[in-house]
């Protein structure tokens, strides 16, 4: 639905060039929960921009449902761009406008009848759970019903596709929660394609199905949520990871664990129906081997289970390795080094 061909952005600050995008090229598709990651300064907000063109690329093409949108005339791009929601990090509500005037206002900039407004209006307020909030005013409401009611515009005129600019940054964890979960209901119900950016990890686990990590202007890593959380290839997205899931102990703790005689350590990842098997205890067993679970956790992603375990194995030093060497052929395992990596 959209997608991203080598696509850079430079900007010209002074006498340098800033490369906000360098050669993106990725692809979501509809349906989905796209969520890009990156720290401050690592161009999503920009890539985000490119989108509805609001930034014009230096290079490449951006194609929606197959359409160069840089090509099109002024009076398509704005045709387009109300094919586009937009959700802001800090509301961008208007103070001296009602909630209903608020959701109203996309609608009509369109030149919708009056009476259809009205109707579109209570519809979306209902939708959001704010139907009993229409004449209130912004400076009424907390955090989370603001975040609601632009969310509530930004689906006035029936978009395709929703941009979400750190939707929830702003947003107590509980509240979090909850405009994740509208986000969800949105995607769900109303079949729109969401594109988010977030620096929040937390974020990305609970509502996307797939997301791009960032740095330095360069998607450095991108795929299904699932498969990323569980094999992340570089160092950036494993940060990350560790922000939402302690995969491996501390390397205090494991500098305690090797000076108190504790020997090798092993990591061990179940994903899928796998984590529910005894795999430890059937194939020590087998090799005469016993295992001490030092640290870890199994834990639901994406509706899938997740195993992480940090393993020790006591025994002679021939059937530890012949039970590692089964176990590989069953799971993920590598041994743990000394920086704990």
């Amino acid at each position: 639905m959209i997608e991203f061909k080598q696509v850079s952005k430079t900007f010209r600050l002074g006498n340098r060039d800033v490369h906000a995008v360098k050669n993106v090229s990725l692809t979501v598709e509809q349906g989905d929960i796209y969520g890009i990651i990156g720290f401050s300064g690592a161009g999503k907000s920009t890539l985000l921009r490119l989108v509805n063109l609001l930034e014009r690329p230096t290079e490449g093409t951006i194609e929606i449902q197959g359409v160069n949108v840089a090509s099109l005339p002024a009076k398509e791009l704005r045709k387009q761009r109300r094919n586009i929601g937009m959700i802001f990090q800090n509301f961008n509500l208007f103070n001296s406008r009602t909630v209903a005037g608020n959701v109203a206002y996309p609608l009509k900039l369109a030149g919708t009848p009056k009476s259809e407004i009205a109707v579109r209006v209570e519809e979306l307020l209902r939708f959001v759970g704010l139907g009993d909030k229409a004449n209130d005013y912004p400076d009424q409401l907390s955090g989370g019903q603001k975040q609601r009611v632009g969310i509530a515009r930004a689906l006035a005129t029936n978009p395709d596709i929703l941009i979400c600019d750190e939707a929830t940054s702003a947003l107590d964890p509980d509240t979090t929660a909850d405009v994740l979960r509208l986000l969800k209901k949105v995607n769900r119900e109303l079949g729109i394609t969401i594109l988010l950016i977030t620096h929040e990890m937390e974020v990305i686990q609970s509502i996307c199905s797939k997301v791009a990590v960032m740095e330095n202007g360069e998607v450095i890593e991108s795929g299904g949520v699932f498969d990323v959380f569980t094999n992340p290839g570089h160092e950036t997205t494993r940060r990350f990871i560790r922000s939402v899931q302690q995969d491996l102990p501390s390397p205090g703790v494991l500098a305690e664990w090797r000076a108190t005689g504790g020997g090798k350590l092993y990591r061990l990842l179940f994903k899928g129906a796998i984590a529910n098997e005894p795999v430890l205890s059937k194939v020590t067993a087998k090799h005469g081997v016993t295992f001490n679970i030092v640290y870890g956790s199994v834990r639901e992603l994406q509706e899938r289970l997740f195993g992480n375990l940090i393993v020790s194995f006591l025994g002679e030093p021939a059937k530890v390795a012949a039970a590692i060497e089964e176990i590989a052929t069953l799971t993920d395992i590598g041994e743990v080094n000394e920086i704990g990596r």
